[in-house]
């Protein structure tokens, strides 16, 4: 068996459903693994505290990646996406598009 192309999703929450819909495509149709976000972040106001802490853990998963997926519904990419998209950029990693800006 050939070694997957371990990925770490990007996006924007307010687009959940198409990052989860994409997180089930690439790891069965593209044989990926993938690493996501975490899904709370949608139900309840954070902290800045936590901002902070989910920042750091996303970055320390674009570290344990091969690629980035950003999910950029309709061609939107927000500014925390954009901060891990030049994260990605400055550790060398591979940047994939769901759309072609």
């Amino acid at each position: 068996m050939e070694k997957r192309k371990v990925v770490t999703l990007c996006g924007s929450v307010r687009f959940w459903n198409k990052i989860q819909e994409m997180s089930e495509r690439l790891e069965l149709e593209n044989e990926y693994v993938v690493i996501g976000i975490i899904p709370h972040v949608m139900d309840r106001n954070l902290t800045e505290s936590e901002k902070d802490i989910l920042g750091e853990l996303h970055r320390i998963k674009i570290d344990l990646s091969d690629a980035i997926f950003v999910v950029n519904v309709n061609g939107y990419i927000g500014e925390s996406v954009k901060k891990e998209i030049e994260y990605a950029k400055e550790k060398g990693k591979e940047i994939i598009y769901l759309e072609n800006n």
